[in-house]
């Protein structure tokens, strides 16, 4: 493949180097935030499944027939 001859009259940009409308620690807040929901539901994943794991429940004595 050949190169091209000419030079370029002004540089590359890359396509999202974009100036960062917000400040640095409003960014950290929200990435903060994200973070803490991503570990809440998480845990309740952990919290269900070991729920799910440990319904062995003592059946009551006299269980109640289904309604039809």
């Amino acid at each position: 493949m050949k190169k091209d001859e000419a030079p370029r009259s002004r540089p590359l940009t890359a396509a999202n180097d974009n100036s960062s409308a917000l400040a640095p620690a409003a960014v950290d807040a929200a990435l903060t935030r994200i973070a803490e929901a991503i570990g809440r539901h998480i845990a309740r994943e952990h919290i269900n499944a070991r729920k799910a794991a440990n319904d062995n429940d003592v059946a009551p004595k006299n269980p109640k027939a289904p309604k039809h």
